[in-house]
């Protein structure tokens, strides 16, 4: 399964409640966070809910 890096570039801050609750489910805790995931379905649903403050690459 290909694995994703994930790095949180804008902030939570004025932000719905559900967004919030999605990138702490992500694992995030601050803001410039870098995390590896595996790509799954269910991540790829969270990414793409919160996708405007995220980067997300490919890792080979």
């Amino acid at each position: 399964m290909k694995k994703l890096r994930i790095k949180q570039v804008r902030s939570a801050i004025k932000r719905p409640a559900k967004q919030k609750k999605t990138l702490e489910a992500l694992g995030f805790k601050r803001l410039n966070q870098t995390i590896d995931v595996e790509a799954t379905p269910q991540i790829e649903g969270m990414i793409a809910k919160v996708s405007h403050l995220l980067e997300v690459e490919e890792i080979k």
